[in-house]
């Protein structure tokens, strides 16, 4: 075979190899597969001309070596050989940007798509809700759905959910885009809390706030506006005057009695009063009412409700405030205070007698007859005498009567307790026992008599009489000092009360009370102890076994029949029974007797009572 038809040789193996090769597993139609050519070594045998020097005989030309005479020639056979033969094959794989995945090409991400899919070559696509390169980003305030890409509709501050885009209204508004405020009379998240105020309010949509209607105020508007302020907010200020009270709602002035006019400013007119001024005044001799209450304000000189009454009797001018200075009995005009003179007297204040010094009479013809010491004057006309303070009596030579001091002895004395007073001065004298200017405090403790001045003698705290010193016992105390206790069987206030005890108790002088003897309880001591306890106030406790309870004085144990000891608790000695084991046992023969009741036991051999009878063998034979 020549050179140029040289075979080339693929083996089975290398077949099998192409074909595997050329399969892909890869879909072509797949856009994001991509194909190019590629080469590959492959080893083959393959055959050859292989070249050789033929060596053959020939007749030489040279006869000397014709019989050697050899020529040369090229000749070739056919040979096999391995080599490596490039070859070229179409290869399927996922272009740039992609990777496989069992048989198809994804694409490749850098960074993972939190929340969302790698849709592209370092491309996600988020999930509604999501942004960012990697969709790690929540959709920003006001933008929702894919990659954020919507934006809200939302209105009055809502947010929008970042996923649907459904708007989450903010407190106090409704809709579809959160357009709406609440309806009147809701407030609060979805519209759903109802309004609590009061008195015509309306309350704020978000926040439940109450707006109050003009007039009132509190949280709930359930507060008249307090006095001085009206309409809305409680904020304008009431304009009435003189205590007039405005409407909480309009302002409109509600006027006290005595005031009228818009704003209050104006008093009654003149014979008016009251509330509205609907009521008449009705003073008399000029006087006039106020016009709030419609109290006369009477002229001077006249007084009462109506000021239909003249100034009583020594007073005059306005309200009748002012005394009379008229002497002698002299009487002075209740309007302007003028005296009026009894006759035989003269001056402004009627002070001065017509008659000199010491005589009387229409003509001053007779001498007065009064005790010139004790006498102030005589009346010029009747020469009645009128004495100096402390003195009385027809002629003023009588000191004043008990309980009475001052000119003509006509003052009371205001001493209390019995005391007199001081005939001129009135100055209380006390009676033992008492003090004070009036005479109305009795002595401190611990002193008695005339001025409170002596000391008590009185022990064991007992007071003493504030007039005489004595004393005055305590409960428990006698004698004239209450130095000494109450003697036995007595107690109390003097000690005349009887003591109640019994059983040898004894009683408490101040109360009575009585003090229980061991074994006895009881208000009087009248009761023994209960079973079971004794000594004082039965707080011991028997300590007994086989007792009939214990002594209640002492608490010695009452032991039954049979049993001795302190506590009751040895049997009775051999030979001795009964309470206290005071019994001798009678049983003979070597009997013992029981120590309850002394009854015998016998020895074997014996009976009776005490033992004394021998016991008879009977022996019965047989018939």
């Amino acid at each position: 075979m020549g050179p140029r038809h040289s075979l080339i040789l693929i083996q089975p193996v290398l077949a099998v190899l192409v074909l595997i090769m050329s399969v892909c597993c890869l879909n072509p139609d797949d856009p994001n597969v991509c194909s190019h050519w590629e080469s590959y070594a492959v080893t083959v045998q393959e055959s050859y001309a292989h070249p050789f020097d033929q060596i053959y005989y020939t007749r030489c030309t040279d006869i000397l070596n014709w019989f050697k005479c050899t020529r040369h020639r090229i000749s070739y056979k056919t040979a096999y050989r391995r080599g490596v033969r490039t070859m070229y094959r179409r290869r399927s794989q996922c272009c740039p940007g992609y990777f496989e995945s069992g048989d198809l090409c994804v694409p490749l991400c850098t960074e993972e798509c939190a929340h969302g899919r790698c849709v592209s070559p370092d491309t996600c696509q988020c999930e509604p809700g999501w942004g960012g390169l990697d969709c790690s980003s929540g959709c920003e305030s006001g933008y929702w759905g894919p990659h954020c890409s919507n934006r809200c509709q939302c209105q009055n501050g809502a947010l929008c959910n970042p996923i649907t885009g459904a708007c989450v209204c903010t407190d106090g508004y409704q809709g579809w885009r959160c357009e709406d405020p609440c309806e009147p009379g809701y407030y609060g998240k979805g519209c759903q809390l109802q309004c609590q105020c009061l008195n015509g309010a309306t309350c704020h949509h978000e926040t439940g706030e109450c707006i109050c209607a003009p007039g009132y105020m509190g949280a709930v508007c359930g507060v008249r506006c307090p006095s001085g302020s009206h309409g809305t907010q409680c904020e304008q200020r009431c304009p009435c005057q003189n205590g007039g009270t405005c409407h909480h709602i309009t302002g409109e002035c509600s006027c006290p009695a005595g005031w009228t006019g818009s704003v209050c400013a104006q008093p009654c007119p003149l014979g008016k009063f009251g509330i509205n001024c609907s009521k008449d005044c009705s003073c008399r001799n000029g006087g006039l009412c106020d016009h709030i209450t419609g109290q006369c304000q009477c002229m001077a000189g006249y007084t009462g409700r109506r000021c239909q009454e003249e100034c009583p009797v020594g007073t005059y001018g306005q309200q009748c405030a002012l005394h009379c200075d008229c002497q002698n009995g002299a009487k002075c005009y209740h309007i302007n205070g003028a005296c009026l003179c009894d006759t035989g007297f003269k001056g402004p204040h009627c002070q001065e007698r017509f008659c000199p010094p010491g005589l009387y009479g229409l003509i001053c013809d007779k001498y007065c007859p009064c005790n010139t010491t004790n006498t102030l004057s005589c009346h010029p006309l009747s020469g009645e005498c009128s004495c100096t303070a402390g003195w009385t009596g027809l002629y003023c030579n009588e000191m004043c009567p008990p309980g009475y001091y001052g000119e003509g002895c006509s003052l009371k004395c205001q001493c209390a307790n019995g005391a007199d007073c001081h005939g001129v001065t009135g100055a209380c004298i006390c009676a033992p026992g008492f003090t004070g200017e009036d005479c109305s405090q009795t002595c401190p403790s611990g002193f008695y008599g005339t001025n409170c001045s002596s000391a008590c003698h009185c022990h064991n705290q007992a007071s003493c009489s504030p007039i005489d010193g004595s004393c005055i016992c305590k409960e428990g105390w006698q004698g004239v000092d209450c130095s000494i206790l109450c003697s036995s069987g007595t107690w109390g206030l003097s000690c005349n009360q009887t003591c109640m005890c019994v059983n040898g108790a004894a009683c408490d002088p101040i109360d009575g009370s009585c003090s229980c003897t061991p074994g006895w309880r009881g208000k009087h001591c009248q009761l023994a102890c209960p079973d079971g306890t004794y000594g004082l106030e039965c707080r011991e406790h028997c300590d007994c076994n086989h007792a009939n309870g214990c002594d209640p004085i002492s608490g010695y144990c009452l032991c039954l029949a049979g049993w001795t000891g302190i506590h009751c608790d040895s049997v009775c000695p051999q030979g001795f029974w009964g309470p206290n084991c005071s019994m001798t046992c009678s049983c003979q023969n070597g009997g013992s007797c029981s120590p309850e009741d002394g009854t015998c036991v016998c020895a074997p051999g014996y009976r009776g009572t005490s033992c004394k009878r021998c016991k008879h063998s009977f022996q019965y034979l047989a018939p």
